[in-house]
């Protein structure tokens, strides 16, 4: 693939992500792989907490001193079953710990270490040149570190897409968020505009000729 592409392309997911949420994507992450790896455990987490549930309706209206040994034996379920649940509770959020750590670092390495290897292993590569007269005595600093003379260094590649990705970020959301504002203003303005009378309809106004 093209190194310019490459690096593009990189430093758009690593913006992506940035903007999406690393938090967001973790949570949305985990509820994939519960559903296909710990599917049993969460499908036990329901069935307890309902059996729970029941079981403390049902000790709330036994009479602990009428029917003692029918409260007595709900009390050890309800303990039982609490007991349980908080077993596959640590379970899960042990799963969960070590997942969201796994995830985090393949994160990481996809945006950001990527990156940082891409320019290590093309420190001395020219993305592309430029035409020596465009930007005179400056050019020199495009190819900073190590890049030919004349040339855009990865590093410098990168800070360009990634410059532009967040102008273009800010821009759709200011389009966006003036538009929904806009969107907003109108639509009083239009109520305000239609008159009903008594029976709800609009009513319409006569003018003098």
């Amino acid at each position: 693939m093209n190194l310019i592409l490459t690096i593009f392309l990189f430093v758009l997911l690593n913006e992506f992500v940035a903007w999406i949420g690393k938090s967001v994507l973790q949570r949305f992450a985990w509820g994939l792989y519960q559903r296909v790896f710990y599917s049993g455990v969460a499908t036990n987490q329901r069935k307890l907490k309902i059996e729970v549930l029941e079981k403390k309706k049902e000790l709330l209206q036994t009479s602990a001193q009428d029917q003692f040994s029918k409260w007595a034996k709900l009390r050890r379920a309800v303990d039982k079953g609490l007991a349980d649940l908080e077993k596959l509770n640590k379970q899960s959020n042990t799963a969960r710990a070590s997942f969201e750590g796994n995830f985090g670092m393949l994160l990481w390495f996809v945006t950001t270490g990527v990156q940082l290897v891409i320019g290590w292993w093309y420190r001395s590569a020219a993305v592309f040149y430029l035409p020596p007269t465009w930007l005179g005595p400056l050019t020199w600093w495009l190819a900073f570190p190590f890049a030919p003379a004349g040339s855009v260094s990865c590093g410098v590649w990168q800070m360009a897409c990634r410059r532009v990705i967040r102008v273009g970020e800010r821009t759709v959301r200011n389009f966006l968020s003036n538009d929904a504002a806009t969107s907003a203003n109108t639509a009083p303005t239009a109520e305000a505009s239609t008159k009903t009378g008594p029976s709800g309809r609009p009513m319409s106004v006569k003018r003098d000729s």
